[in-house]
């Protein structure tokens, strides 16, 4: 079946690919205007021949460069450019070179300096003094020379703060501003889709009649959402298929137990009121049955209702006509569901707790984002092994199969239907004083 697509856009594959290609061709756009705008870095070129200089007090040294005389000179780290350069300003200056120092802030390619390998060459010295002089420094450096008295001259390369720096700083700052938005734009394009997936997972996990999502955003997302439909319908008309069968063969029983019962009416007293008892339980069996899908597959109405107000409703009903049951003062603890379901749930667990145990005790609290109903009693509780099988259809924790005393075994089966229906969960546990606890809990 083709999917609806109503309100469906634009492939999401192609929105991607186009504030892609947007945020690439901005990118560019900033940059071509950072080559034009900003003006050309000037980069300050020294020669081996003014820093001799400088260091021979000759001349008139550049305004650049600061000339100190420091009493000791750390050891710059090596490197195969300051090794050259040492060996060219030694030249120059007509010393030997352990007396020059050359260093650099950069530290790329320092390390220690070893000759331990044929492939590393030892550097060669400028074949004259004019060779010397004419090499050049690029950038940043600082210079060392001792002098016969020991005495060391220090010269650093001063480069004050160029306006070209801070202007591509706040050009960068501007380009990410700039794409921010179309990135925003395409994270959220993407994580919306998957957030309503999720949020429609979650409502039909609670409520599996909620309404089915809307058929609309981008062709993949309308696609999906559609599909998501349709299991959820497949899902419904399947449950209801089975809840139909199972209804129809229950209900359809009464006839042939009803013609079974008049053809009794000639069978000896001991045969007739025995087989009349087998009857009566089938027809409790049948009537529980039909009563149980009817709670577990109506479309009930859903809305806010005050969880403590439905409990007090059936625990001062019981009260009313005798039950020993009391309910835990607290305060309102407000959920979404079915009030007739809800309510069926919790006289199920408070009758459970009367029949075998004689009492109950029901307890509301809110924990968590979730809705606490703890039903305990003070009964003999229930085998560790019987604990999941509780939930079972027609499983009765007193084997004696007495109506009287065990009812028909659907009442836990109902209630956690309901539970579950409603997001939730129950689950059943033995108490460490003795006795058994029925714990409900629901999404707030």
């Amino acid at each position: 079946m083709t999917p609806r697509r109503g309100g469906a856009g634009s492939p999401l594959f192609l929105r991607v690919f186009v504030l892609m290609v947007a945020c690439v061709a901005i990118t560019q756009l900033m940059n071509l205007g950072l080559l034009i705008a900003v003006q050309t870095p000037s980069t300050k070129v020294y020669s081996v021949g003014q820093i001799a200089n400088a260091m021979r007090g000759i001349g008139d040294p550049d305004s650049d460069l600061l000339i100190s005389h420091p009493a000791f000179i750390e050891p710059a780290p090596w490197n195969p450019r300051s090794e050259r350069i040492e060996l060219a300003l030694a030249k120059a200056l007509q010393v030997p070179v352990e007396r020059v120092r050359i260093g650099f802030p950069t530290p790329f390619m320092q390390r220690e300096k070893i000759y331990d390998r044929a492939s590393v060459p030892r550097a060669v010295p400028p074949a004259s003094d004019q060779a010397a002089r004419a090499v050049v420094i690029i950038g940043d450096f600082s210079a060392a020379f001792r002098k016969d008295d020991g005495q060391w001259t220090l010269i650093d390369s001063n480069h004050s703060f160029e306006p070209w720096r801070l202007f591509v700083l706040w050009w960068l700052i501007l380009s990410a501003a700039a794409v921010a938005p179309f990135a925003w734009a395409l994270a959220h394009r993407i994580a919306k889709p998957i957030g309503a997936f999720a949020e429609a997972a979650e409502r039909l996990g609670r409520d599996p009649r909620a309404a089915p999502i809307a058929i609309e955003g981008p062709t993949e997302i309308a696609d999906a959402a559609a599909a998501f439909n349709r299991m959820q319908a497949r899902l419904n008309r399947y449950v209801d298929d089975r809840a139909t069968v199972v209804g129809a063969v229950a209900h359809d029983l009464r006839t042939p137990l009803m013609r079974l019962g008049l053809r009794l009416e000639a069978a000896p007293d001991a045969l007739r009121q025995a087989c009349e008892g087998d009857i009566r339980d089938m027809e409790a069996m049948i009537s529980a049955t039909l009563s149980y899908l009817r709670d577990t597959t109506k479309q009930g109405v859903r809305k806010p209702l005050d969880l403590r107000s439905l409990a007090e409703t059936v625990t001062d009903d019981m009260s009313d006509r005798g039950a020993p049951v009391t309910l835990a003062p607290g305060g309102p603890v407000v959920v979404e569901g079915n009030s007739p379901a809800l309510k069926a749930m919790l006289n199920n667990l408070v009758t459970n707790a009367l029949k075998y145990a004689g009492s109950a005790e029901v307890s509301l609290v809110e924990a968590d984002g979730q809705a606490l109903i703890e039903v305990c009693d003070d009964g003999p509780g229930v085998p560790p092994e019987d604990l999941d099988r509780v939930f079972e259809p027609f499983f009765r924790g007193e084997r004696s199969r007495n109506r009287d005393t065990g009812g028909i075994g659907l009442g836990l089966a109902s209630a956690r239907a309901v539970a579950r229906a409603h997001g939730g969960d129950l689950v059943i546990r033995n108490r460490k004083e003795g006795g058994l606890s029925a714990l409900v809990t629901l999404p707030v």
